[in-house]
């Protein structure tokens, strides 16, 4: 029996989504499913919702939960990680202190001080399941739903013993569904071709029956200037040529020229400190859930097209699919990394997932990528390695960080943040002592 755990199960609206995607799949509804959280509320709450799917549609997931990582691991075939390390409290100190400092953000997951900051809290638990999975899940395959997501498969594959990892996001797949709407034509019959880094891809060939599209989009965008005119992913679009695959609120805050302007907010109507009402809003979810469930109500059992019910899907039975996936650029993009995460298409079957070579990008998008990997390399090797000094220079060398603030208050706010978030950061960043200068490593 093919076993489906989910880690961070307690994240209970995405568990809900990824069970009903699960579902559509007669070839999936034998399989088990075992639930792991740290916290014991949302555990139970998530295996309430679990049995309550299984019966609801009536697939015959075999349900399981535990609090115990490795038991939960143990046996998996599949493992999808959902976690956030931290939760509310931790995501709090990551706006609030740069707040008083006078930097905004919108997201605060990805780069940016709040990416810095989620990374470092994220990769020593996201090594230690891979380790675990190296000792009692060898042949697995790890997905990896958690952000920041350009930092986290690179991490595991720099410090763990397990290899086998995918990262998986939506971005892509909302980005083409968007931009068919856009021009009015069938996603489906569009040729795209889509590659980068998480949350800052770029569509490079947005094709129908051999017409390029971006004359369409043009067009579009000039009939609504003060509709899509308006947003900071359209004038990505209009100073590098190519569509970036992330939302506006996500990607002003990857970038130097928007943020710290009063009247750029206005301009592109930037949504300061997004992630925290999001955040709100999906405890108040959370708690109506639970009070649904505890009144014996019904919750919606409806998928979204989650990618890793089709991933598995196709690995399972052999169905050949053309998804997008986050892999290690082992000469898939030519002006990247090599060794780094980037986003690229993926045919997935029955022999494995196959990334395409995509080759070398524009340079300017191949530039603007290259920035945003200086910040996650620096945030995963000051993780790996307990190095305080990598967190100063990554957050030095973040684009929004760097424009907003100098030297000193960018120290100054990482040694406050540091605090602030103590033992759920590596030992050696934590005490390791401030000095008054950078202090860098010696050849």
């Amino acid at each position: 029996m093919t076993q489906i755990t989910l880690i961070g199960a307690g994240s209970v609206e995405f568990t809900r989504i990824l069970l009903a995607d699960l579902a559509e799949f007669p070839e999936l509804q034998d399989c088990a499913i075992v639930l792991h959280d740290i916290d014991d509320e949302r555990l139970t709450t998530a295996e309430q919702i679990a049995r309550h799917i299984t019966e609801a549609t009536g697939a015959r997931f075999r349900i399981r939960a535990h609090l115990d990582r490795r038991a939960a691991l143990d046996g998996a075939d599949f493992v999808v990680n959902e976690i956030q390390v931290g939760g509310l409290p931790a995501t709090l100190h990551d706006f609030e202190i740069p707040k008083k400092y006078g930097l905004r953000q919108t997201i605060g997951d990805t780069i940016g001080i709040g990416g810095i900051f989620r990374g470092l809290r994220t990769i020593p638990v996201l090594v230690a399941i891979a380790d675990d999975m190296a000792d009692v899940c060898p042949d697995a395959m790890l997905m990896n739903y958690a952000n920041p997501m350009a930092m986290l498969p690179w991490s595991v594959w720099e410090g763990s013993r397990f290899k086998n990892v995918v990262g998986l996001c939506h971005s892509v797949q909302n980005t083409h569904e968007q931009l068919a709407q856009i021009v009015g034509a069938p996603v489906d019959e569009i040729e795209f071709l889509t590659a980068g880094v998480n949350h800052q891809a770029f569509v490079l060939r947005f094709e129908l029956d051999g017409e390029d599209l971006y004359s369409r989009l043009d067009e579009a965008i000039a009939r609504d200037p003060d509709g899509l005119g308006r947003t900071v992913r359209v004038e990505l679009y209009r100073q590098f040529g190519y569509f970036p695959t992330e939302s506006s609120e996500h990607s002003a805050e990857y970038v130097p020229w928007f943020m710290s302007h009063r009247d750029e907010l206005d301009r592109y109507r930037i949504p300061v400190d997004e992630y925290i009402r999001r955040s709100l809003e999906n405890l108040d979810e959370y708690e109506e859930t639970r009070r649904r469930l505890a009144a014996g109500e019904d919750i919606e059992v409806e998928g979204e097209g989650e990618l890793a019910p089709r991933y598995i899907h196709s690995l399972l039975t052999g169905t050949p699919r053309l998804e997008y996936g986050n892999v290690r650029n082992e000469g898939l993009i030519y002006d990247l990394p090599a060794g780094c995460c980037v986003e690229v298409p993926c045919r997935v079957d029955g022999d494995g997932i196959h990334p395409t070579a995509v080759g070398k990008l524009p340079p300017q998008c191949a530039a603007l990528n290259r920035t945003f990997l200086n910040v996650a390399e620096l945030t995963m090797r000051a993780a790996l390695e307990g190095r305080r000094d990598h967190v100063y220079q990554a957050a030095m060398l973040d684009p929004n960080t760097a424009a907003t603030l100098t030297i000193g208050e960018i120290r100054a706010m990482v040694d406050d943040l540091i605090e602030a978030h103590g033992e759920l950061l590596p030992k050696g960043i934590r005490e390791t002592r401030p000095a008054r200068r950078a202090q860098t490593a010696r050849p």
